[in-house]
């Protein structure tokens, strides 16, 4: 809906469909999404949108699609609560609400001649999938590229198969970890923190890009000091539940803050006060 001055009003959902609908592990969907009325207008590695299940609500998902294809707007989706099981529910043709693309996304053009060391967990790889598609898409403009992606058991490793396909491309490093397994897993065990000692980059040329749980985000960025990255190289991506996504509603407030507006992707420096606080 446009306003008078022929805007989009920010708060009110466009219309869009399921196109297509896939299964990326327990509890996990990935859909994709055909808006109505935005074709071609792009989005950030690291940007949101919120997604309404019409008669249920409104919730913010992480875009996990390729930015290089803007008429494909991708969400992966754990159905943890009534608004996202609403929504892997959903099939082709079948209608959602759509408002964004909103917030700060990665900071892709300050990657540009640096190392890269992406740590993701769990659904956390999702959000950091946009930057996987950029960097290997223009792959001669970063230095080393580095994935460590922990999950609680290899039936959750989110996109096996892109995963495999990536390793075969040998410009890559990938190591993946599970927290716990049985049977014919013979990959690392352990939390994906562990796998920051043994990995190989330059600390002084690396900018690290962090997602998953907090308190893995936590650790996280605490090995990464130890491993002598400085905290204007660490950016990570604060998972709030977003209302407004506009930053007027307060919400999603941590510290001075604002992950919706300001966010969700903080240098960490903007941030080491606030997380140094667990209750937070």
């Amino acid at each position: 809906m446009a306003d008078t001055d022929g805007t989009t009003d920010p708060m009110v959902p466009r219309l869009a469909r399921i196109a297509r609908r896939r299964r990326d592990g327990p509890q996990v969907w990935t859909l994709e999404i055909e808006a109505e009325d935005s074709a071609g207008a792009g989005f950030a590695p690291g940007q949101f949108n919120m997604l309404t299940a019409f008669g249920v609500g409104e919730v913010p998902i992480s875009l996990s699609g390729d930015p290089a294809e803007p008429d494909r707007l991708v969400h992966t989706i754990r159905a943890v609560g009534p608004v996202s099981t609403a929504l892997t529910r959903l099939g082709p043709g079948e209608t959602v609400g759509l408002r964004g693309p909103f917030g700060v996304g990665w900071p892709m053009a300050e990657l540009a001649g640096h190392d890269v060391l992406i740590v993701a967990g769990g659904l956390g790889l999702a959000p950091l999938r946009p930057v996987l598609y950029r960097l290997l898409a223009e792959r001669a403009r970063y230095g080393k590229v580095v994935l460590l992606y922990g999950t609680r058991s290899p039936q959750e490793i989110l996109f096996r198969r892109q995963i495999e396909s990536w390793r075969r491309r040998l410009d890559i490093d990938i190591e993946v970890t599970v927290d716990h397994a049985l049977g014919d897993w013979h990959g690392h065990v352990g939390v994906v923190t562990t796998l920051i000692p043994r990995a190989s980059f330059d600390p002084a040329h690396t900018i690290a890009l962090v997602c998953g749980p907090e308190v893995m985000m936590r650790f996280a960025i605490a090995a990464l000091r130890d491993a002598g990255l400085p905290d204007t190289a660490l950016f990570l991506s604060m998972e709030r539940n977003m209302k407004c996504a506009v930053g007027l509603c307060g919400h999603c407030q941590i510290g001075p803050v604002f992950a919706c507006r300001d966010g969700p992707v903080f240098r960490f420096d903007r941030l080491r006060n606030v997380l140094a606080v667990k209750e937070i």
